[in-house]
């Protein structure tokens, strides 16, 4: 199992979700997991049902078997502050810097160099050891940018060429690539089993494998179960009289011509309808999520929304399904 794993998704897909998820179905027996996120729209917080993350590693779950969770809010002013401490040693003029403004136009102005400040401290908790010489975090969850913008958020290498040739900026760079292209990084993307995400996915896998990233699965979430089977979708029309006496037998007044069976019968006709219709263009979706050579699991539709009880019985599923 790769040690850094990048969730994106379309939008509306639940990337956030699955990549909350995924942090907790790789803390179990015991693990520490990392899952950072980059956005700065706080979902961590709202999943965990916790105080807003401020910009540190702070334990925000414990999974099964007694692992883990952190999360870090990434905030790119506040890493570039980082990065200038550690290379330059600037301590009380960096903060007088961002008091100006110019770390908020730096990162504005050259947002290559954004994309390197934030996969940088992500790949830096990948390589991160103690003093015990073992790794701080088993795995880095990143709930990464959309599906349309990943690949160009992962090849930062690219991004700073024409910024920095040489220097710490380059360098840095440098090392950030030679973590994400390498096997302890998987790229997961989340989708629906919709055309536009489906598409959309399709699409992103073919960048990310231009690019030399790795590819990891393909998460289809919120799938919605079968209520009827394919034998019952059949024929369904040829059986009035009998969906009538059924519907007569449960109890929802007589079959006769007239009665509330019958006149529920065309309601039922036309909801099972719709189902098979959905049903089958799922299918289609599938099928083509099939022909991009790269595996497939799918996370069933809670009900009841996402709650922590249903983050909990999600990573069950992908723990199950790894």
């Amino acid at each position: 199992m790769s040690r850094l794993q990048v969730v994106s998704g379309k939008g509306g897909t639940g990337k956030t979700t699955v990549a909350a998820a995924l942090a907790l179905a790789l803390a179990t027996e015991g693990k520490r997991t990392l899952l950072v996120e980059v956005e700065g729209r706080q979902g961590i917080a709202q999943l965990f049902e916790t105080e807003p993350l401020p910009y540190e590693e702070r334990k925000i779950a414990v999974a099964p078997g007694g692992g883990e969770v952190f999360a870090l809010a990434m905030d790119a002013e506040l890493a570039l502050l980082d990065y200038l401490q550690m290379f330059y040693k600037l301590g009380g003029a960096g903060r007088a810097l961002r008091k100006i403004g110019a770390i908020d136009f730096a990162t504005t102005i050259a947002p290559g160099v954004r994309d390197v400040l934030l996969t940088g401290k992500a790949c830096e908790a990948v390589r991160r050891k103690g003093k015990d010489g073992r790794y701080v975090y088993d795995h880095v969850v990143m709930d990464a940018p959309p599906t349309g913008r990943i690949t160009r958020f992962l090849n930062v290498n690219t991004e700073v060429a024409g910024l920095a040739k040489i220097g710490p900026i380059h360098n840095q760079a440098q090392a950030v690539m030679r973590v994400l292209k390498s096997p302890e990084t998987e790229v997961h993307l989340v989708t629906l089993l919709e055309e536009m995400p489906v598409q959309e996915t399709a699409d992103g896998i073919a960048d990310l494998r231009a690019a030399g990233l790795p590819v990891g699965r393909v998460i289809v979430n919120m799938v919605r179960p079968k209520v009827l089977g394919e034998d019952h979708l059949n024929g369904l029309g040829a059986r009035r009289a009998d969906i009538a006496k059924a519907l007569s037998a449960a109890g929802l007044g007589g079959a006769r011509r007239g009665g509330l069976a019958e006149r529920l019968v065309d309601p039922l006709l036309e909801e099972a309808s719709e189902h098979a219709e959905r049903v089958a263009l799922e299918e289609e979706q599938r099928a083509v999520l099939a022909g991009l050579g790269v595996p497939v699991r799918e996370l069933e539709l809670l009900p009841d929304g996402v709650d922590l009880a249903g983050l909990y019985r999600l990573a069950r599923e992908l723990r199950e399904q790894w």
